[in-house]
């Protein structure tokens, strides 16, 4: 028989925003009851989070220290004509730690796990076996919404783990290795030194499509691995998937595409970096806000998740010209220059570029210059950039 459970919050989707809204709601306002309803049977998925220091400010660092897996006190990239080390310091989260971490924090009947969601409202969440979750406010977590609404490129991956039969060399994280061969766009390798036997080698590409060959990175991955003389014992695991790189578009048909007058958070919020595709820095901050509200009422979750989307869009219009500028402008197999001039520039510079915080000195500073990439294709990628 159907059964309706009743809640201040229910959060649907239990992924990396989700996960984030649940802890902060728990830590902040314990009286909040919740429930976190997701389709499979654990929070998190296959994923590997990773982050800046500068990527998080220090009244979020109490709800993101606990999950951190793995820290290291800087990071290297390498290009064909240049390689630095830089000393932001770069963190790792493993989606395994951010479920233990709900299960210990959130009470047992606050967790809705494999239960597949039919339709939302700002009020309420019909699942498919029949049962209602009826709540003052209900937030929508579950990953992108329409990214038609929104011009794009991709970022796609595939990432590995080794566990390595002897040591290998690496003294922390090597973030962009770009002296691979270029293919399919801007391609690089991405590598985290876990333990002394323990290597994580993901192969990334700034593409113009988002198909996504497994077994083509794979190899790829294999490949390089070889080459660096890592004797591998096993693959651990493996995790792969594709990312927006946003050149523009339309936010508000985008946000409605989520749900209708529906509070939403994560990428179905469109809160995510339009270069990197990555989500983590918004979603601490949006899980923040929603801890701190003091209305949790649909229509109140509403304005103040699409606020805070809203004005992240409006201030990132920089950030959706450097897309357009690295996929209109430049050739698949040049777009690697951009990134080596860009990862010239002054070690502050680069930190506020991943924080989505660029300074207007940092801006005229990143487009000033000898540009990478024929000025006439720059201007019209520019100019045919949609909001």
């Amino acid at each position: 028989m159907p059964v309706t459970h009743n809640c201040d919050v229910a959060i649907v989707g239990g992924g990396l925003a989700g996960g984030l809204i649940a802890l902060a709601l728990t830590r902040k306002r314990p009286d909040c009851t919740i429930r976190l309803i997701e389709g499979s049977r654990r929070i998190g998925g296959n994923h590997l989070w990773s982050f800046f220091a500068s990527d998080v400010a220090a009244e979020h660092r109490w709800l993101i220290a606990p999950l951190i897996s793995y820290g290291w006190t800087g990071y290297d990239v390498a290009f064909p004509g240049h390689a630095r080390t830089l000393k932001n310091p770069y963190y790792s989260i493993e989606s395994e730690r951010l479920d233990q971490l709900v299960r210990e924090t959130l009470p047992r009947d606050a967790l809705m796990l494999k239960r597949k969601v039919l339709a939302t409202s700002a009020k309420a969440v019909v699942l498919a076996d029949g049962d209602r979750v009826e709540a003052q406010g209900v937030i929508d977590c579950r990953g992108p919404a329409d990214l038609s609404m929104l011009d794009l490129g991709w970022q796609k991956f595939l990432g590995r783990e080794f566990r390595l039969s002897d040591g290998h060399d690496v003294p922390r994280p090597l973030v962009m290795d770009a002296t691979v061969e270029q293919r399919d766009g801007y391609r690089f390798v991405y590598c985290l030194p876990f333990a002394a036997t323990r290597m994580f080698v993901e192969d990334t590409y700034y593409s113009d499509d988002r198909h996504l060959d497994a077994d083509l990175l794979g190899a790829r991955i294999d490949e390089y691995v070889a080459a660096s003389g890592w004797q591998v014992d096993r693959v651990a695991r493996e995790e792969g998937g594709v990312l927006p790189v946003v050149m523009g578009g339309d936010f508000e048909e985008y946000w409605r595409a989520g749900g209708n007058r529906v509070a939403k958070a994560g990428m179905r919020a469109g809160l995510f970096h339009p270069v990197t595709g990555y989500s983590l820095p918004d979603a601490l901050r949006a899980a923040a806000a929603v801890a701190d509200a003091s209305d949790v009422s649909g229509v109140a979750l509403h304005d103040l998740l699409h606020g805070l989307a809203r004005k992240s869009w409006r201030s990132r219009g920089f950030y959706r010209t450097l897309s357009a500028m690295l996929f209109r402008a430049a050739e698949p197999a040049e777009r690697w220059r951009i990134l080596e001039r860009f990862y010239r520039l002054d070690a502050g510079l680069i930190a506020r570029f991943y924080a989505g915080q660029s300074s207007v000195a940092d801006r005229l500073r990143v487009l000033s210059g000898k540009p990478p990439v024929p000025i006439g294709k720059a201007v019209k990628a520019i100019r045919g950039k949609k909001r």
